[in-house]
């Protein structure tokens, strides 16, 4: 099969290292030149160009741009393609993206593969970066049952775990496990920057060790992710901020009254549940 990737990054990258495994031939666009002479030699892709018309032999189209470009680099790659050309995109938001396309495009199937690193750009690309992991898909009423298919085929052999949901609910579930960790990282590195006494700060910046590693990491991430995330997830996210701020009221309430028992039974339960949402990977 001929498949297309917009967006050698880490996601098409890596997407185009292991589809090129199984033998499918990998087609890739890049805005740089430079990656995608890059993409070539280190032989994630077997065509790359900066010319969106290369992908209009594909058969499915994987879109791993940004999710500001995702709309329309889709718009404009339209104008290439045949009809039964399927298309699907790997944004971490959905309902926004699947209401602009789906209309457009019958056969579009919004996808998230729940995978990457702290690294970026086709050099940070690596094989079976997809194994073990969530990858949602989130057709609607009119997306063809042959393309959910071929999509759902093609990321089984990802050895991704598949997903399927609707668009809104993936939202609500990634702005409470994703999005608003960022948030509330980023408050927490904020929060100490606060500290007015100097020696103190220093003292705290000296003293930091894993557990402040754990909770501030994904708080010092690129900027930009966490500002297309606030604007095309708001609402979501402001919901999950907002149920984040009522059990901290709840932990301050508890400290301020000295009710030690009930934040133990508070701390007892949040032990219990995380097992929950961790370790499954």
């Amino acid at each position: 099969m001929k498949i297309g990737i917009l967006g050698l990054g880490l996601i098409g990258g890596s997407l185009g290292y292991d589809l090129r495994s199984q033998g499918h031939d990998v087609l890739g666009v890049s805005r740089r030149e430079s990656t995608c002479e890059k993409a070539m030699a280190l032989g994630s892709v077997d065509q790359a160009s900066i010319d969106l018309s290369l992908l209009a032999a594909a058969e499915v189209i994987f879109i791993c741009t940004p999710i500001a470009l995702i709309v329309p680099q889709v718009q404009q790659l339209m104008n290439y393609l045949p009809i039964s050309t399927i298309i699907t995109d790997v944004g971490s938001v959905k309902t926004p993206i699947v209401e602009a396309i789906a209309p457009a495009w019958e056969n579009f199937i919004g996808g998230h593969p729940m995978a990457g690193t702290a690294d970026s750009g086709i050099e940070a690309a690596q094989r079976n970066l997809f194994v073990g992991r969530p990858y949602v898909l989130t057709p609607d009423m009119t997306t063809p049952k042959t393309a959910i298919l071929i999509v759902e085929q093609i990321v089984r052999s990802l050895g991704a775990k598949l997903y399927i949901c609707q668009p809104e609910q993936h939202d609500r579930a990634v702005s409470l496990i994703s999005h608003l960790p960022v948030m509330v990282s980023a408050a927490l590195i904020s929060a100490c920057m606060g500290e007015t006494d100097a020696q103190v700060l220093q003292l705290a910046q000296n003293l930091a060790s894993s557990g402040f590693q754990d909770t501030s990491r994904v708080g010092g991430g690129h900027p930009e992710l966490g500002v297309m995330m606030a604007q095309y997830n708001r609402q979501a996210l402001l919901n999950s901020l907002q149920q984040y701020r009522q059990h901290l009221d709840e932990f301050i309430y508890l400290i301020e009254q000295e009710n030690w028992v009930g934040l133990e039974c508070k701390l007892q339960s949040t032990g219990k549940n995380r097992p929950k949402f961790v370790g499954k990977f």
